[in-house]
């Protein structure tokens, strides 16, 4: 038995253990959207209702009938969390890094969890924990966690 192989990390996650999201049939195109940048969020065809997560049926007409509308990519900062200690090892040495809950400016009902940072490729910590407020204005940026996989993040907007 050799031990010295290099151990491979699980398919959804980064080379350095971060979580990758796995798309389903249903969500997927909100992440080949991101891919090319566009915040976007499943409507129903019938109703015109935005409903997220991604699902099939709308909650509201019953239609199976959806489209993806194109947000701004601005919001507000709804809620806000930073783990201590991370519960995952990957994410010891970014602690302390922020969890957020931005509400939409397009859809106030719909909202989105992801990591305020100060720029598009910047780590998780980024951010000064002390400038999270509830109620502060955000915009979505696109970071590329891994070869095709890209998530949208959020930075302060300023007034």
């Amino acid at each position: 038995m050799n031990n010295s192989r290099t151990r491979q990390p699980p398919c959804n996650t980064t080379t350095d253990g971060l979580l990758l999201p796995v798309p389903d049939a249903d969500g997927l195109p909100f992440w080949e959207f991101a891919a090319r940048g566009e915040l976007r969020i499943q409507a129903c065809a019938d109703c015109r209702e935005l409903r997220f997560p991604p699902r099939p049926c709308c909650p509201h007409c019953q239609s199976f009938d959806s489209e993806w509308r194109r947000m701004s990519g601005r919001g507000r900062i709804w809620s806000y969390v930073l783990p201590h200690p991370p519960l995952l090892p990957a994410y010891a040495e970014l602690a302390p890094y922020n969890v957020i809950l931005v509400a939409l400016a397009d859809a106030p009902g719909i909202r989105l969890v992801g990591n305020l940072v100060t720029a598009r490729d910047a780590p998780l910590n980024s951010a000064d924990p002390s400038r999270l407020r509830i109620g502060a204005p955000v915009k979505a940026v696109f970071a590329e966690l891994a070869e095709d996989v890209v998530v949208p993040r959020w930075v302060l907007e300023e007034a």
